[in-house]
């Protein structure tokens, strides 16, 4: 087979309409394995594939593309830069997108290599384009020059070369194109400065990184949300938060939640505020964030209690995120009554709101509920049972009904809950008082599909994990409970079947 490949490789040299010949060798091509082709293609010349991919005919060019993509697959990364570079580099020129996508694809593969990265920063003029790629129509294109060049800053070298020469000015002048396209350096941008404490000092150094910031406060609603999912982004690492706390920018973000009382349109922006005080919390410190911006907490409150779904939806999943954390749930305990009415609203719509919000609610009651056996002591015990009292008239009765509901993420939703209470000793004892609770728990019959079923085995094992259930629950139950996690998720009982004489 290699053999018939060279052979048609000779055969397309000289031929006008090399249309069959092309489907001929991708059909060779992608009938050999990779190895094989590998060990074949060193010897071999591709010229005259990248020469017939410059035609204006759609299906010859995409034969090519097809073609090249499956050799260049088998060849070492250091072998296409130092062979093909100036073929790649004419593809970026190319009117046809899935030429560019080859040739940035086949550019990311070569900086990932440390022995042929240097072949890549040497031609500043290949670089150009690749970031003249990220203002283009196609989103695929701009995508996969954003993730080369990405791949580029993962080393100094490459930082050097992105942001020390006059491809920073490239870079700035595609910002120029358009808002979506100045966007999307945005995104390069943060990408990068995510990567470690070095990468972000030259971006800042950049300029770009405080023009992003800036925006964030500037007069177009919608472009402060795009800039807060941005700078939410680089606050999920230490060495961004710390940049971010510098640069004022997270108490420029408090004072905006403060005054979205009097922003007719703060409803685009402020629950991406909320969210980045949020992961902020639990990423730092759950009570450091709530005493330096009580703002913040006040907010989620306040939301939660509206009449907004989308707000509400937005607390919700804030108020389960800090609460994941035991100091999370410490400092939301230490806000007294004003938390007992936020979890009995909470309470309110996992009952009566719409399917969606239903769910986010019960989620977050689980994630506020829940408690590692290793904090079990008095007062935090304390504090999960009065939440749960907190959230009707009887919990118990309300997650029951909720998990017999014929939705399965209902259904999994409200088994979360009780799988998250399932080692505390005071919900032990409220499920045993529950008639019928136990009897629920063991019949897999209630449970329709896999996910149910699996969430069940979940508080299943959860229990009989707990030290205290074999005391509460009583040796019989136990036991039951202790089958039911030997036989598994989907354990059948076998039904024999007696004929009887006579029947029909």
């Amino acid at each position: 087979m290699a053999a018939s490949i060279e052979q048609l490789l000779s055969l397309l040299s000289g031929l006008e309409e090399p249309i069959e010949e092309l489907r001929s060798l991708k059909t060779a091509t992608l009938t050999l394995p990779l190895s094989t082709l590998a060990e074949s293609l060193p010897a071999l010349r591709l010229d005259v594939i990248f020469r017939l991919m410059a035609s204006p005919d759609r299906e010859q060019v995409n034969l090519c593309v097809a073609i090249l993509e499956r050799f260049l697959q088998a060849l070492e990364p250091i072998h296409i830069a130092q062979t093909y570079k100036e073929d790649l580099q004419r593809g970026l020129y190319h009117p046809d997108d899935s030429v560019k996508l080859l040739s940035i694809s086949q550019v990311g593969r070569i900086v990932e290599s440390s022995e042929a990265i240097t072949e890549i920063l040497n031609n500043l003029e290949l670089l150009k384009q690749i970031i003249m790629c990220i203002g283009g129509d196609k989103i695929s294109v701009a995508r996969e020059a954003i993730k080369s060049l990405s791949k580029i800053s993962r080393s100094t070298s490459g930082l050097d070369v992105l942001f020390g020469s006059n491809l920073l000015a490239s870079l700035k002048a595609v910002m120029a194109v358009s808002d979506v396209v100045r966007y999307r350096v945005y995104e390069l941008i943060v990408e990068i400065s995510s990567m470690s404490a070095e990468s972000l000092s030259f971006c800042a150094n950049s300029g770009i990184l405080s023009q992003l910031l800036d925006e964030l406060t500037g007069p177009d609603v919608l472009v402060r949300v795009t800039c807060t999912e941005m700078i939410t982004t680089l606050a999920s690492t230490h060495h961004g938060r710390q940049y971010l706390a510098q640069q004022g920018i997270i108490d420029r973000i408090s004072n905006m939640i403060l005054g979205a009382d009097s922003d007719p349109f703060s409803g685009f922006y402020l629950p991406g505020l909320v969210k980045f005080f949020g992961n902020l919390a639990v990423m730092d410190s759950p009570q450091q964030i709530c005493e330096h911006y009580p703002a913040f907490l006040q907010k989620v409150f306040d939301m939660a209690e509206g009449h907004e779904t989308t707000m509400i939806g937005v607390a919700v999943d804030t108020l389960g995120i800090m609460g994941s954390t035991v100091e999370g749930k410490q400092v939301l305990q230490k806000t007294g009554p004003r938390f007992n009415n936020v979890f009995k609203r909470i309470g309110h719509h996992a009952k009566n709101a719409p399917t969606e919000l239903r769910v986010r609610c019960l989620d977050s009651i689980a994630s506020l509920l829940s408690l590692p056996e290793d904090h079990h002591t008095e007062d935090l015990l304390a504090m999960s049972e009065n939440w749960f009292t907190c959230l009707s008239n009887q919990p118990m009765d309300l997650f029951r009904s909720i998990a017999t509901q014929p939705f399965p993420e209902l259904h999994c939703a409200a088994l979360k809950v009780f799988t998250a209470v399932a080692n505390q000793s005071w919900a032990q004892k409220q499920m045993i008082e529950s008639p019928g609770f136990i009897e629920y728990i063991v019949d897999r019959t209630v449970d329709p599909d896999k996910d149910s079923k699996d969430t069940k085995f979940e508080l299943v094992k959860a229990l009989v994990n707990s030290k205290t259930v074999a005391d509460v629950f009583g040796n019989q139950h136990y036991l039951r409970l202790r089958a039911y996690l030997r036989d598994g998720p989907y354990y059948v009982k076998a039904i024999s079947t007696v004929a009887v004489e006579g029947a029909e």
